[in-house]
């Protein structure tokens, strides 16, 4: 699905008066552009006639250096912080990181029909995000988060997607340092926002759950004074998450909320239950397998119902909800059943990917890499998802592979299940061993699950492994 970060959709021109209305910039000696600008670009390899080139400056890394090579390639304006050397037509702006966003804000300002749903959490917001689109694309053109843009230079880079037939807009806002979501929400003005869950990623950003909850609770400083905050209503941090709310309209999904789910049904890759809302119930047939997918429909469904969407619409909208890539994709190869959970991973999606391996046939493998961003805690982070994997019972056996395996293997042999594991520090050393599984379990087929933070490419050791079948 979303996984491309160009648009391939022509997008709406601008002017140079609206650059300088959106950035406070000015164009260097007077010299502005004549004709519309096609789009704005941060990747100076793509950047062509009709273009604006807009150079960021990184810690490791400053664009401005490209500004000539780009006029040299026919794009004819930069937004640069200081002028260069160049024959180019450049707006100068204070700071460009800053002007990007200035200009996404002014796209979002013009689009005042949009009804923007804008949603953060721990885990399970790529998957919320994919079910609420699928949801809203039904009723109106709907602009959603394409891939991880949605950091402090992503999140601007979607609204400056959108054109004037979007009537609705799905924005993940992800917090990986302090502010970021108080920056992206200001952003995006959103009628609808909410936390999804607390969990445990980016643990050493914010120096534990209790900063997560306070930098992710941000987003509900920006939500329109008539929209709704959406809550967890059984999350261990459900009471700091409440306390941040700003609107008069509440509404909370999970056991105990005003969404919630009952007579749940887990199939091998599906699911099925009850959904229970202010309007009324209705039985659905969720298409995801794994408790926490129901409970990504129920949050979806809160999002949806205080945007205005009918439970008709939900219902239709989830069950025809599909996964993006690499989140849960059941992949039948040879005799033996592959599923790519490989997009990304934090403690507590670990677990629930254990859960839907367990529910497949035939032996059970699951094979995971490392868990980034865990700050201190790591080892010890590690260490527990190692005792807990090995303790789930259907699972056969785990395969961990990284720099943090040891600490796997040494949380799996703290329980009596310690030899269903084994340890790689790379993904060459694992493939042989996984190879030796397939053979001498023949002919009984295999369900293999990988799982990995997304920097382990997991996806590589997966493809390689059925290369090798």
């Amino acid at each position: 699905m979303h996984t491309s970060t160009t648009s391939t959709v022509p997008l709406e021109p601008w002017t140079a008066a609206q650059f300088v209305e959106a950035t406070q910039g000015h164009w260097y000696n007077d010299k502005a552009p004549t004709g519309p600008i096609k789009r704005i670009l941060t990747d100076s390899r793509h950047a062509e006639s009709g273009d604006a080139f807009l150079a960021l400056k990184g810690e490791r890394f400053d664009a401005h250096d490209f500004v000539a090579q780009v006029a040299a390639n026919g794009c004819e304006i930069a937004i640069v912080s200081h002028p260069i050397d160049a024959d180019i037509c450049q707006l100068v702006v204070a700071d460009t990181r800053l002007a990007l966003g200035h200009l996404g804000a002014y796209r979002r300002e013009q689009n005042s029909q949009l009804k923007v749903i804008a949603l953060t959490g721990s885990s399970g917001k790529t998957t919320t995000k994919e079910m609420l689109g699928s949801i809203l694309s039904r009723i109106a053109p709907t602009l959603i988060t394409r891939g991880n843009l949605n950091n402090d230079l992503g999140v601007p880079m979607m609204l400056l997607e959108l054109r004037a037939e979007h009537q609705y807009a799905v924005m993940e806002l992800g917090a990986s340092h302090k502010g970021e979501i108080d920056y992206t929400s200001n952003l995006v003005q959103p009628q609808v926002a909410g936390i999804l869950n607390i969990g445990t990623a980016h643990m050493g950003e914010f120096g534990g759950r209790d900063g997560i909850c306070h930098a992710k609770s941000e987003i509900y400083a920006h939500i329109t004074p008539t929209g709704t905050s959406i809550v967890p209503a059984d999350d261990d941090f459900t009471d700091s998450i409440r306390e941040a709310v700003q609107t008069e309209n509440v509404m909370s999904f999970g056991q105990g909320g005003d969404v919630y789910a009952t007579e749940v049904t887990l199939q091998a890759q599906s699911s099925s239950f009850v959904l229970n809302t202010p309007q009324g119930s209705r039985s659905v047939q969720l298409p995801f397998a794994g408790e926490h997918n129901v409970q990504n429909a129920t949050a979806a469904t809160a999002f949806a119902l205080s945007i205005g969407v009918s439970l008709d619409d939900i219902v239709i909208g989830l069950e025809h909800a599909t996964g993006a890539k690499g989140r849960l994709n059941f992949i039948p190869h040879k005799e033996h059943l592959f599923i790519d959970d490989t997009y990304n991973a934090n403690p507590t999606s670990m677990r629930a990917a254990a859960e839907v391996l367990a529910q497949q046939a035939g032996i059970k493998v699951m094979v995971i890499g490392d868990i980034g961003e865990l700050g201190a805690s790591a080892a010890q982070q590690h260490y527990m998802l190692g005792r807990d994997l090995v303790s789930v019972k259907d699972i056969n056996f785990v395969v961990s592979v990284g720099e943090f395996s040891p600490a796997v293997q040494e949380g799996a042999r703290s329980t009596q299940y310690g030899k269903k594991l084994q340890a790689f520090l790379s993904q060459e050393q694992a493939l042989p061993l996984l190879i030796s599984l397939v053979k001498t379990h023949q002919p009984q087929s295999m369900s293999f699950l990988f799982k990995g933070s997304r920097y382990t490419h997991m996806e590589t050791l997966m493809a390689e492994l059925m290369e090798k079948l």
